[in-house]
């Protein structure tokens, strides 16, 4: 076993929040019990994710969108205690609201300064029909909302690309498409692993990982990126 000097590394929380859209269009060819599924089925990964890191302390909730946003999971949840309640989908895609009530929680406090950067997956098969230019912009004022790594899946042709493009903020990584119940799988489980390994990992002397394999420390200048996630795959499209 290696000692480090001075002791072990202290435990930083990362928080990770799923955005989820539950507006009607997701109830159309089973958009809402696949993504039900899907987080379900991704969870065992992220937990061990997690594991293979243990000096970051996996946090997780869920806010839910459509007409109003509200929070599905409130509380931070250690991820090895998460547990998914299916969510169900009506009304309209108030994503503005959502990316507000996130904004919230990205201040100082109730986040800490020395958590490691938060993990936003924003999941949505539509438009938005509120102010999304002010929600993003509420959630981008804030330090840590600015430095989160933020991840969008498109889900179906009528996803609004753009919208969710300028979500993510960066040119380099695009929003990761799923046309079908299974990409939406894989789509989510990329999410959930790869950006908790990226934030999680400290970058160590000799470490030549790009840009964007790696993420900054929290004082470092710029927001945070991560790798471009998988290609949707093979299936038949189906959305």
């Amino acid at each position: 076993m290696v000692v480090r000097p001075g002791g072990a590394m202290a435990t930083r929380p990362l928080h990770f929040i799923f955005i989820a859209d539950c507006s009607g269009s997701m109830a159309s060819d089973g958009k809402i019990q696949a993504l039900n599924r899907a987080v379900r089925e991704a969870l065992p990964h992220m937990q061990q994710a997690a594991d293979e890191n243990p000096n970051a302390e996996v946090l997780v909730r869920c806010l839910k969108f459509s007409s109003g946003a509200q929070w599905h999971v409130s509380a931070p949840t250690p991820v090895q205690q998460f547990q998914w309640t299916d969510v169900s989908a009506v009304g309209v895609t108030d994503m503005g609201k959502a990316l507000a009530l996130v904004a919230d929680q990205m201040r100082i406090p109730p986040m800490s300064d020395r958590a490691l950067p938060p993990v936003l997956v924003l999941i949505s098969d539509g438009q938005p029909t509120d102010d999304f230019s002010g929600g993003l912009k509420a959630l981008l004022d804030q330090p840590w909302g600015k430095r989160a790594v933020r991840i969008a899946i498109s889900i179906g042709a009528d996803a609004d690309d753009e919208v969710l493009q300028k979500f993510i903020g960066h040119a380099e990584l695009k929003p990761l498409q799923a046309n079908s119940p299974e990409q939406l799988v894989n789509q989510i489980k990329w999410a959930t692993t790869a950006a908790v390994r990226a934030v999680s990992q400290p970058k160590l002397p000799g470490d030549d990982r790009g840009a964007h394999d790696r993420v900054t420390e929290p004082g470092d200048a710029g927001p945070i990126i991560v790798s471009p996630g998988p290609p949707p795959g093979d299936d038949d499209d189906v959305w």
